[in-house]
């Protein structure tokens, strides 16, 4: 049903209505929140065509000079996602973010959606942006987590020389449409009476043909307040604020819902195994214990790979949903900033 979805949504490609400027302003909007707002440092715009002839639209933020942290955003995303990192460390560290393809300003390309593309755009950006020699901190949220693992596994060699350290936020390794708890009907066992519905003693769960439409279709998102409402309880924690919540709803909405679509599709068929074998380098996860769309135990297999290979520098579950960047910024922010450290201290005492 997914591969129907996939040729279905590939069918209407070009034909969404050009609203690029309302998305936009919807990305760019003004909060109390200062660490929100469009980030004030100097900025370096760099094109990159991939082989299939996506434009991705790539910002490296900061000092030209300065070491490199590239900020890899996840579904439905942009750069701006990135805004509270970005202004945190942009006055010191080069700051390097792209809109995925078909996110943000980037087109889709003609290629079909899945880990290969996501590892082959990463390099490309790398190609053109990461300067000889150098080594990078990566982080990755959600799908950017995903490339991420995916871009080692395609890329190995690159894993050492362009890495210094690695963070996994949110992620996974694969099986999203079994695991996925985003919404509360969804992968859930029908219950008749409050009791389980079963067949031959196995539950019957509601049919994926409703999950996979609810999460494919390409359609607009309100900004209602009952989707406001939804949004932060299913993708976020009860805690997190106002001008939070709003930020965060209107970089998801700015996404072309063809985007949405086509990538949801994508993702929900994708399966990585064990690349994260391939990130060679310290790395450290971070998950949230309120996560509904990848829960905890999805970024479990991912620690059990690290650990076996020796490069899990750490784990960390936070009280947060899925935008852990942004609901826990000043935590984020702090481990991140000891991670570079660490990657210089290394580089130091290597000479």
């Amino acid at each position: 049903m997914l591969a129907m979805s996939m040729k279905t949504l590939a069918g209407v490609r070009g034909t969404e209505p050009l609203t690029a400027g309302y998305r936009a302003r919807l990305r760019t909007r003004t909060f109390a929140t200062a660490s929100l707002n469009k980030p004030t440092a100097p900025r370096e715009v760099i094109p990159v065509t991939t082989v299939d002839g996506a434009k991705l639209r790539v910002h490296a933020y900061g000092p030209a000079d300065g070491e490199t942290i590239v900020l890899i955003h996840g579904w439905s995303c942009s750069i701006e996602y990135w805004n509270p990192q970005i202004n945190a460390f942009a006055d010191r560290y080069r700051v390097l973010a792209y809109d995925q393809r078909g996110h943000g300003e980037s087109s889709l390309g003609t290629s079909p959606l899945g880990a290969q593309t996501l590892a082959d755009d990463l390099n490309a950006v790398l190609d053109a942006a990461l300067p000889r020699g150098a080594r990078a901190i990566f982080a990755g949220h959600s799908m950017g987590g995903i490339t991420l693992q995916a871009w080692a596994a395609r890329y190995p060699e690159q894993v050492a020389q362009r890495a210094a350290a690695v963070m996994l936020v949110n992620t996974t390794t694969g099986d999203i449409r079994h695991e996925t708890d985003m919404l509360p009907l969804l992968n859930k066992p029908l219950t008749v009476a409050h009791k389980p519905v079963t067949v031959f003693g196995s539950p019957v769960r509601v049919p994926q043909l409703l999950s996979e439409t609810v999460l494919t279709v390409p359609v607009p998102l309100p900004g209602l307040a009952p989707v406001r409402a939804i949004f932060k309880a299913r993708v976020m924690n009860k805690y997190a604020t106002d001008d939070e919540v709003d930020f965060s709803l209107g970089i998801v909405r700015s996404c072309r819902p063809l985007t949405r679509g086509l990538h949801a599709a994508a993702l929900a068929d994708l399966e990585l195994g064990d690349a994260a074998k391939y990130l060679t380098v310290p790395t450290t996860v971070i998950a949230g214990s309120n996560d509904h769309l990848l829960p905890e135990r999805m970024n479990r297999p991912i620690v059990e790979a690290l650990t076996r290979t020796g490069h899990l520098a750490d784990y960390h579950v936070w009280p947060t949903g899925h935008l852990s960047n942004i609901e826990a910024a000043q935590s984020f922010n702090a481990e991140l900033a000891a991670i570079a450290a660490r990657a210089t201290a290394r580089r130091a005492a290597a000479g």
